[in-house]
């Protein structure tokens, strides 16, 4: 029962969209009608600059933390608890019910989450993913290295098989989400980073 508990608040925790939120205070605006339409901090960035992007960058994977910890508190005896209800802030933040469904991409809440289940592992597939940003300045490239290295990484390093499934689901929810992404690099038409379309504006953009 607890263990549901836990999932259920995971899952409410990650659809609170600090993107949004930031917007609509900050801004008065939907952020998913600007920019790229993505409620995450890439588009914050996009749309409200840098203080609101590393604000949401970090409210973010503290939502994905909090999930893993409440869960560990909650039902401390089941080691599949933390996994799903980890997982469940990852859905809440790609799919929040008080949002339509309709939220983001979930590279944050995802760090925030497998930091805290498997630190070592995030960080090798973390450096990575950051090094591959720097050398492309491709976000979107950057994090599909980090969700497609993780399971090789907890399979090398040995960790628990559920935290290796967790990660191949992680995988599979971000190459879905970033799919317009990929198709967009392999035609050569991604965003780079700090390029002019990546700067604050207030008009939506199709």
């Amino acid at each position: 029962m607890l263990s549901a508990f836990s999932i259920l608040i995971g899952y409410l925790l990650g659809s609170i969209s600090f993107s949004y939120l930031f917007g609509k205070l900050g801004k008065g605006i939907d952020i998913r009608s600007h920019g790229s339409g993505n409620a995450g901090a890439t588009n914050t960035l996009r749309v409200l600059g840098v203080g609101p992007a590393i604000a949401v960058l970090l409210l973010d994977a503290a939502k994905g933390i909090a999930a893993v910890w409440i869960a560990i508190g909650l039902a401390d005896s089941n080691e599949w608890a933390p996994v799903l209800a980890g997982l469940a802030a990852i859905a809440g933040h790609n799919w929040p019910v008080f949002l339509g469904f309709k939220g983001g991409k979930g590279i944050a809440t995802t760090v925030g989450v497998a930091a805290t289940l498997c630190f070592l592992p995030t960080l090798f597939a973390g450096i990575l993913a950051i090094v591959c940003i720097a050398l492309t300045r491709y976000v979107s490239l950057g994090s599909l290295v980090l969700t497609g290295l993780l399971p090789i990484f907890l399979l090398l390093m040995g960790r628990p098989t559920e935290i290796v499934i967790a990660s191949l689901v992680i995988a599979a929810f971000a190459y879905f989400r970033h799919r317009t992404n990929i198709v967009k690099l392999i035609q050569g038409k991604e965003n780079k980073l700090g390029s002019r379309k990546d700067r604050p504006h207030t008009h939506a953009t199709k």
